[in-house]
């Protein structure tokens, strides 16, 4: 630094060869600056532990002299995710100090601002780690001065309170989040395509966002338009659409939906409703999400989108129809619910309850082998009309006629008997390239797929975890024959990645022993036993009909195996069960990874649900934490209940009203590219629920699980309709607490929470709210959401499937 001059000593500037003792302009509008700096004084951990945010500032101060003297503030202490400001003084102000900080040791952080104020978020850390930063002042005569503060970060917790049950028609976030409603039913996706009208008159939804947003994921985009993952302020988000709402797409309903004729206008509506969305979001600052109408990235993908199909299967006789006459080709994706993400940024999207849509008519039984009619009836492709009777629609165009799976022609190759065949699969989609063709992986089985979770480690065969969404269903694996390199991630021919690790490799099905071991059955020609019912041709046929082969198999029947997610710092699979009926888990039929048989009784007149209506949640971990073993350890990390009426006997995780939930649908862990997936990853658990809906609309619950064998074996009794009681054997995570879960969002009336993303900071969560209002009428809607999100809602205002996007207010790290 620049030492004080003496009486009469030289200099330049206002002083230079001035023969004087009286003090300088300069150095007296220094001394008067630095007197005037307000003191701020850094919070400290109990006060940063409830506002998520921790201040430091340092303060002036003058020995009377013409020198300058800084204060960095008080220590303080924090945790990962949560923003820091930092406040130094003196300022630069009148009287002219230059000031600066600079970190200068322990985990490196981004500072942002300039000058005496600037701010970081705290990073993710395993331990308590000092951050060190200097607050640095010069003066105009180019004296510096500096001081340095300590910032002491623990590991990420939960850092909002609990929101409580809720009915009401709006979305409810934490104190300090904010949402904003993003794309919509309806909302155009193309220049020159008009707002929604939502009265019904809509048409066009080939370009249009479609109904029951169901999962979804944020894909970066840099600001040149290319891939980039890291980027958290542009990005494409891709969005399966389920089901419909068919009474508010049309004025009055849909029209002849029993026996037909369908009006085909209609017919066209509603299919093109179905499939996914490709949109551009984009952040115009300070995290203020909107998304872009003409962008030349958003697509519509429908049961209308030509398909090629690959793996195993492709080619097969069992895919022939009258559209593609070799099994190679399809036409569309339907009933989209959860998804996968490839490292090589793929999405691939699911395909869970087609079997609905289809027609066969009853002649056709007799036409039929008894081989054809075991799968098909072991899929449910059985209906007499078919989900809103499409093939009954006036045109003869097949994309009506090919839903009616009735044989008509003399071979495979003139109807579409086989077309439902064509359904059931993992399809792979290019979200960057709009003209690409999707890709059914028939390597991975045909069944209900809830969701398709991608574990790659380098060095080992690429997982896909896979649950099928029904009662009494079961939990698959794919396992890939080629090894995973991990920089085949940056390949810019990404389904060319897809055909390398997704199109050969073995499905397995698994088997949960009641020593909280389990095994993976391998699905493969030749080792899979015939029964009275059935005989396998070959491995494709196994691969059409992997339900049948489980079965032979004595695989684990699970309580609707819904999504899988996996722990990125473990390695761990989280598979949510949504629930059961009484007959598909009697008294007397419960097993260690299914144990409960219990009544929920719901509503004021107490209405029995007996089965296991809440759900719960199994986890596991491969041995030798490699995807391709054939054995592994589970426990029940979760059981829903509801806390004001459950015994010890059902609610098994001691839940509470702050955290009770049921039936568990979506999951997903934090991505590890943020402090909410680092170390200790952040669980998103989404509900899917009616047994708890006399209390609550559905919810998205934030937790921070432990590890499999965190608990411990325990015997439950379990009671029935008629007071009997069984006793049944399993295994138990540790409790929840409120330090672990709580319910970080109601949604509004009737609907499901389903679809959850974030952006690669942790910064913004994408949350999908599908069909509110689910049991209302066109005259009589039951939800006015999202309109009654800001209060602007009518009487008639007509409900609408949306995605939010949720914030913190401070701009942190969501939920920590």
């Amino acid at each position: 630094m620049t030492e004080q001059l003496p009486a009469n000593g030289y200099t330049d500037g206002d002083v230079d060869t001035n023969a004087t003792t009286e003090r300088s302009l300069e150095s007296m509008a220094a001394e008067r600056y630095s007197r005037r700096q307000a003191l701020f004084r850094g919070a400290g951990a109990t006060t940063m532990a409830f506002m998520g945010t921790a201040l430091l500032a340092a303060c002036g101060d003058d020995d009377g002299e013409n020198t300058v003297a800084v204060s960095a503030g008080a220590n303080a202490a924090t945790s990962a995710g949560r923003v820091v400001n930092l406040t130094g003084s003196p300022e630069n102000g009148f009287g002219g100090f230059v000031t600066n900080w600079a970190q200068t040791s322990g985990t490196t952080v981004a500072l942002t601002g300039t000058g005496s104020s600037v701010s970081f978020i705290a990073p993710g850390v395993s331990a308590a780690t000092d951050l060190v930063f200097t607050f640095s002042a010069t003066s105009v005569t180019g004296e510096v001065r500096t001081a340095t503060t300590t910032v002491r970060v623990s590991p990420a917790v939960l850092g909002f309170a609990a929101v409580p049950h809720s009915l009401e028609d709006v979305v409810k976030v934490p104190a300090g989040y904010s949402v904003t409603v993003m794309t919509r039913l309806g909302d155009p996706l193309a220049a020159g395509v008009s707002a929604y009208a939502n009265d019904g008159s809509d048409g066009n939804f080939a370009q249009r966002i479609g109904d029951h947003g169901d999962a979804l994921h944020y894909f970066g985009l840099s600001a040149a338009g290319g891939r980039d993952d890291a980027s958290s302020t542009r990005g494409l988000m891709v969005q399966n659409h389920e089901n419909l709402n068919v009474q508010y797409l049309h004025p009055n309903g849909p029209t002849n939906v029993s026996t037909g004729p369908r009006p085909a206008a209609e017919a066209l509506k509603e299919i093109e409703a179905h499939g996914v969305s490709v949109s551009e979001y984009v952040d115009a600052g300070n995290r203020k999400w909107s998304y872009v109408q003409n962008s030349s990235f958003n697509r519509r993908i429908t049961p209308n989108t030509p398909m090629t199909f690959h793996g195993p299967a492709a080619g097969s006789a069992l895919l022939v129809t009258a559209y593609s006459t070799n099994g190679t080709a399809g036409r569309g994706t339907i009933n989209n619910c959860a998804n996968g993400m490839t490292p090589w940024a793929t999405n691939l999207t699911c395909e869970e309850n087609w079997a609905g849509y289809f027609r066969r008519d009853a002649a056709d039984d007799a036409k039929r082998s008894a081989r054809e009619l075991t799968a098909l009836s072991r899929y449910g492709v059985t209906s007499r009309t078919g989900n809103y009777a499409w093939s009954f629609a006036n045109s003869t165009d097949s994309i009506y006629t090919k839903w009616n799976a009735t044989i008509i022609g003399a071979s495979a190759a003139e109807d579409y008997r086989n077309e439902p065949n064509q359904y059931g699969w993992v399809v792979e989609i290019d979200p960057f390239d709009a003209k690409s063709t999707p890709r059914k992986r028939t390597a991975l089985g045909r069944f209900g797929h809830e969701g398709a979770f991608v574990r790659a480690v380098n060095g080992q065969k690429l997982g896909v975890y896979m649950g099928d969404d029904s009662r009494r269903e079961y939990l698959y694996k794919f396992v890939s024959s080629a090894t995973y390199a991990a920089a085949d991630a940056a390949s810019t021919s990404r389904l060319a990645m897809g055909d390398k690790y997704l199109d050969a490799g073995i499905l397995y099905v698994a088997k949960f022993n009641a020593d909280g071991s389990g095994q993976w059955l391998p699905l493969v020609f030749g080792s899979v036993p015939a029964t009275p019912q059935y005989t396998f041709a070959d491995q494709a046929d196994i691969l059409v009909n992997p339900r049948l082969a489980a079965d032979a198999l004595g695989a684990t029947p699970m309580d609707r195996p819904e999504w899988t997610a996996g722990n990125p710092v473990t390695g761990e699979i989280y598979l949510t069960l949504t629930n059961n009926n009484a007959a598909g888990r009697p008294l007397n039929g419960t097993d260690a990874a299914n144990p409960r048989h219990y009544n929920d009784p719901k509503g004021t007149s107490n209405t029995a649900q007996y089965g296991n209506p809440n759900g719960h949640i199994v986890r596991l971990r491969e041995d030798g934490d490699n995807t391709a073993a054939l054995t592994f350890k589970w426990d029940i990390y979760l059981f829903g209940a509801d806390a004001a009426d459950a015994g010890a006997n059902v609610n098994l995780s001691g839940l509470t009203a702050d955290n009770d939930f049921s039936s568990p649908d979506g999951a997903y862990f934090s991505r590890s590219t943020n402090a909410a997936g680092q170390f200790n990853p952040v669980l998103w658990i989404e509900t899917d629920d009616g047994a708890l809906t006399d209390r609550t609309n559905c919810m998205l619950l934030a937790a921070i699980p432990g590890r499999v064998g965190d608990g411990g074996a325990k015997t439950i009794t379990n009671t029935g309709s008629t007071g009997a009681t069984a006793t049944q054997a399993t295994i138990v995570g540790a409790p929840a607490t409120a330090a672990n879960l709580r319910r970080f969002l109601v949604g509004p009336v009737e609907c499901e929470i389903t679809g959850i993303d974030t952006t690669p900071d942790g910064r913004t969560i994408f949350v999908g709210i599908q069909h509110p209002g689910e049991n209302g009428t066109p005259t009589a809607p039951s939800s006015h959401w999202p309109d009654s999100q800001t209060g602007a809602a009518g009487a008639t205002v007509r409900p609408r499937s949306a995605i939010v996007a949720i914030t913190k207010d401070d701009g942190g790290v969501v939920a920590l």
